[in-house]
């Protein structure tokens, strides 16, 4: 088998029927099959698809040396180890990272008990729906908390920065349980909030069928340490029930909204530190406008999705501003998880079919902005969601459009906000300090100059994005346990080890393995 990279094909390629649309002179191609798939839209008037594609032909030495970007190709197959203990272990947090690690550690044979906070998937979402519907906050499982962790809620995008042979397993995993096949081929891959729920579910129940277990509504409220040795949990139960579960080898896999646990860390003496974080907002453009800006006379062709984008700039005060979990024909959502508190984010379904684009522009806060103790970033999130709680009094979620947030200016939107239960015009500079609503301003004008269009007066802002990333990070060895305390592993966007699902759920594999390995 050879991998051919950088192969541009038209719009118009039939990828059932590939062996007939490649054209490598002198070699004989007896199957290809499509690998990788990109849009490559730099010119708007050659708008075309870039491909890694995997031939076979009667003559392989020959091949490699007639065509350009060939290579041998294997695929990678990923081994799950076995092990055997005496002590179960415990997994906690349900999210991509915790998923991903129980799963690992049901398939060595470990039986792994984990721990949400959060509800199952159907009941989460039947809260979730009522809470954007007007209803009650449930603090304990929302937008933040509950099967699937965050990413739940989202566009389900399966894009990294990482290259590991765990990624492709990762993508694997969720075709065997109900993802679509293009996720394997699509460079850049996305499951959708709907798709996704499906998909979780049936992991768990495989979990389960493998011995596991997954204990919702639960909440870690203590690691117990002995010689600086984990020896159990304390769990407290919605109830208000506490037990203990003993234990020597705990995955923390908790996310960053987690913020109960990480004070509990702290208190117990485990090894942080602060590290930078983002904040910003949430802005919503007409996606047929994102479309012709970025494909131009093509914009309606039949073959392209709804156009994505990923924008940064390097601002002269020497902070960054960029675009992060751009949604395409998404939805600005309530994410709130604290009460008296107020956080946004992105979401969209597999179809991708909404009258918007959404993305969170962000920029850096370092540890250097912040007060000295160790959480401060926690409670500078905070501030920012009391401070957009209280500007709607808590009746709304705060918007405003681009012109008004930039320049003042009272402008009509250019679209309807998607975010519920409901939209209140008001002043976004309220949420944040003003270094940060400096940034924000002129990086929205900078990243103008990416994607026309992007500062458009009407476009619509929705705040405060606080959740992008934690702003700490749970320190570990080369074995990935804590500096602090033997048998805890921390693991995921929450112990500041990763940015998205899929290295999320990478980090939770190796996590596992580490585990695995020390038995």
């Amino acid at each position: 088998m050879i991998l051919v990279s950088n192969v541009n094909l038209p719009l118009d390629t039939d990828f059932n029927n590939l062996k007939s649309e490649l054209k490598f002179k002198g070699v004989n191609i007896k199957s290809a099959t499509l690998y990788k798939k990109s849009v490559d839209a730099r010119r708007k008037s050659d708008v075309h698809f870039c491909c890694s594609v995997l031939i076979e032909t009667d003559n392989e030495k020959n091949a490699l040396k007639r065509i350009k970007n060939a290579k041998p190709y294997s695929e990678p197959i990923y081994h799950y180890k076995k092990a055997v203990s005496n002590t179960r272990p415990v997994v906690i947090g349900f999210g991509p990272a915790g998923i991903f690690a129980a799963y690992t550690l049901a398939m060595a044979g470990l039986c792994p008990i984990v721990i949400e906070r959060g509800d199952d998937l159907d009941t989460r979402k039947q809260k979730v729906d009522g809470f954007w519907a007007g209803g009650r906050l449930d603090p304990e499982s929302n937008v933040q908390f509950g099967e699937g962790g965050a990413g739940t809620f989202s566009d389900g995008k399966l894009t990294t920065g990482i290259s590991d042979i765990r990624c492709r397993e990762v993508l694997k995993v969720f075709c065997e349980h109900g993802a679509h096949k293009a996720i394997m081929t699509d460079a850049k891959a996305h499951i959708g909030t709907d798709v996704l729920s499906v998909v979780i579910k049936n992991i768990r129940n495989k979990i389960i069928s493998l011995g596991g277990e997954v204990r919702f509504g639960e909440r870690l409220e203590r690691i117990n340490l002995s010689s600086d040795k984990v020896s159990s949990v304390d769990i407290k139960k919605r109830s208000g029930e506490v037990y203990t579960l003993p234990c020597n080898k705990v995955i923390l896999a908790i996310g960053h909204s987690a913020r109960d646990t990480f004070y509990m860390l702290k208190d117990i003496g485990i090894n942080m530190v602060k590290k930078p974080f983002a904040v910003g907002l949430r802005i919503e453009h007409s996606q047929k406008d994102i479309n012709k800006a970025l494909y131009g006379d093509y914009a309606n062709h039949p073959a392209l999705a709804n156009a994505s984008y990923k924008l940064a700039v390097h601002l002269e005060n020497g902070r960054g501003v960029y675009t992060f979990c751009m949604c395409p024909g998404g939805y600005v959502v309530n994410a709130s998880s604290e009460e008296g508190r107020l956080a946004v984010n992105g979401m969209s379904y597999a179809a991708r079919d909404g009258k918007n684009a959404n993305s969170a522009v962000l920029t850096e806060i370092l540890p250097e902005d912040l007060p000295e103790d160790l959480l401060s970033g926690i409670e500078f999130q905070r501030k920012c969601e009391e401070a957009a709680y209280n500007l709607t009094g808590g009746k709304g979620v705060p918007v405003q459009t681009v012109g008004g947030y930039l320049f003042g200016k009272d402008v009509a939107p250019s679209v309807s906000a998607t975010v519920k239960p409901n939209a209140i015009f008001t002043d976004l500079s309220m949420l944040y300090p003003d270094f940060v609503n400096s940034s924000l301003k002129q990086g929205i004008a900078a990243l103008d100059k990416k994607l026309c269009g992007f500062a458009l007066d009407g476009a619509l802002l929705t705040g405060p994005e606080t959740r992008s990333s934690s702003p700490v990070r749970i320190l570990r060895n080369e074995e990935l346990v804590s500096l602090s305390a033997n048998g805890i592993y921390p693991a995921g966007e929450g112990a500041g080890y990763a940015g998205g699902i899929m290295s999320a759920a990478v980090d939770g594999i190796k996590c596992a393995e580490s585990l695995i390995n020390s038995l």
